[in-house]
């Protein structure tokens, strides 16, 4: 048998009788590469339903969400809101006594600390004598005033007697001076008529101090009047010391700072022994109605109302679900209320989305054991139907 020619590079190979188990080997391989093809086939269908049964449930899943959220508008920028008050007291002084504690809750009227009265207890005794004082001097104008409507009448009916009287000598004077200037001098006395000269001279005086006496007492109404004057001028005094009294009754009272509110007290910044001033915040009350403020995008409000209800999610209480409703939409965007407002007129303008305060009053869920507090973060979900 002739030689095969071998490729150069390549092994001689010996030629020699044929090995049968190979031959199985290959036939065994060759089965079950068939009958590995035959399950292919058989289990194409099955992959190919399954292909489509997983096609037509993300179909039915995609129509599902947009069915349920395309009635639906939330945001994850939101925080529960309320109503902190800043308590600071209204007159200065040491604080004596602090009757809270932190995150304390309290009612309205409860004293929150003592200060020290005993300067404001001697400023209302020396307002209380200063109305006294006013008092008993209005006491005495009114005794003078209404001597005064005796009085005044009286004098001027004594002035106008004394000038009858002084005229009545005037007349009797001049009657023995014109005697004694008409008779002779021989029955008569250079002595005499000196006095008829000066008893006329004293009567004309007389006469005109009465007669100044009567001018004198004549305003009898504007006289009374002045007296009158001056109880109201008192009366005055009196009013502006009783306010006195009644503000020193006020600085006295304002030595106790009550809780205007019930809430919890937050922020404390006051110890015992501390000097307080007024205006100086020393707490917060929070108070216990809390609302969600959720900032919108502005292209989500087209059909946001008042009155649709809302799902809530708390981050913090992941348990905790609460449900509410539109109260009302802020009218202008955050930006519009902050210190430095946009000012689109000027340099290049860029569009940015604008997010618009929505105020969510909560309805149900809230858990008396677990207060909400202020700016936590929650999911609210706004249904539009």
């Amino acid at each position: 048998m002739a030689d095969i020619e071998q490729p150069p590079g390549e092994p001689k190979l010996d030629a020699g009788p044929a090995d049968p188990k190979a031959g199985t080997d290959a036939r065994r391989a060759e089965e079950a590469e068939r009958k590995q093809e035959q399950r292919r086939r058989r289990a194409r269908p099955f992959v190919r339903l399954g292909m489509v049964v997983v096609l037509v449930g993300l179909i039915a899943g995609g129509l599902y969400y947009w069915q349920s959220t395309k009635d639906v508008e939330s945001t994850d920028d939101a925080y529960t809101d309320g109503r902190a008050v800043t308590i600071a007291p209204r007159v200065t002084g040491q604080v004596i006594s602090l009757d809270v504690n932190d995150n304390q809750f309290v009612h309205r009227g409860d004293p929150l600390i003592h200060i020290d009265p005993r300067q404001y207890e001697a400023s209302l005794e020396q307002a209380q004598g200063q109305l006294d004082a006013s008092r008993g001097q209005l006491a005495a104008a009114n005794q003078s005033y209404q001597v005064a409507q005796v009085n005044f009448p009286a004098r001027l009916q004594q002035a106008r007697a004394q000038l009858q009287d002084a005229e009545a000598t005037l007349f009797k004077a001049q009657t023995d001076y014109k005697r004694q200037q008409s008779i002779q001098r021989a029955a008569t006395t250079g002595q005499q008529v000196d006095y008829a000269t000066a008893a006329l001279r004293s009567a004309e005086a007389q006469v005109a101090v009465a007669q100044a006496a009567v001018q004198q007492a004549t305003p009898v109404r504007p006289n009374i009047e002045q007296s009158s004057s001056q109880i109201k001028q008192l009366q005055g005094s009196i009013g502006q010391a009783d306010a006195g009294v009644k503000q020193a009754q006020l600085n006295l009272e304002w030595c106790v700072v009550r809780a205007p509110q019930d809430g919890w007290v937050t922020k404390r910044n006051v110890e015992q022994g501390n000097y307080v001033s007024p205006g100086q915040q020393i707490f917060s009350i929070v108070s216990p109605e809390i609302w969600i403020t959720a900032n919108f995008k502005e292209n989500q409000l087209d059909r946001m109302r008042p009155g649709q209800q809302v799902h809530v999610a708390v981050d913090a209480y992941p348990k905790l679900r609460l449900t509410g409703h539109v109260d009302s939409v802020q009218l202008g965007s955050g930006s519009k209320f902050t210190a430095f407002p946009p000012e689109n007129a000027t340099g290049n303008f860029v569009k940015i989305v604008q997010r618009v305060p929505v105020k969510i009053i909560i309805d149900a869920g809230l858990d008396p054991g677990e207060p909400l507090p202020l700016g936590i973060s929650v999911d609210p979900e706004v249904d539009l139907k």
